[in-house]
């Protein structure tokens, strides 16, 4: 496709990218505290692995979507980890993400993104 196309449906991109960076940093702060107070420091990594996902889908590259998995995955191994099976303590854990998730695989926010 070429880029002149793309360029027409950057808005979404960069309407996921500048909501990943608010839920990076919401998520970044609320983690430094938790850290400073001998807590996890699951929020602080997730938060700024976030931030960096949403500068990517910002700048409309391919790399976003798999950082994001790889986000999400890697909060699944830690949800399970720390509550296991217990439906009611894992879906706080992990419902946001999934759900954020789900609709990154639709095409519109994903089209605009550039494969390099």
């Amino acid at each position: 496709m070429e880029e002149s196309t793309r360029d027409h449906g950057k808005g979404p991109a960069i309407v996921v990218g500048l909501l990943l960076l608010i839920v990076g940093l919401a998520l970044a702060l609320g983690g430094s505290k938790l850290v400073s107070v001998g807590g996890s420091a699951y929020y602080l990594i997730a938060g700024l692995s976030l931030i960096v996902c949403g500068i990517l889908f910002t700048l409309r590259r391919g790399a976003a979507l798999w950082l994001y998995a790889l986000i999400l995955f890697a909060t699944l191994v830690w949800a399970l980890w720390e509550v296991g099976l217990d439906w009611w303590q894992l879906v706080p854990r992990v419902a946001i993400l999934c759900l954020i998730g789900i609709l990154l695989l639709l095409p519109w926010w994903r089209k605009p993104l550039r494969s390099k």
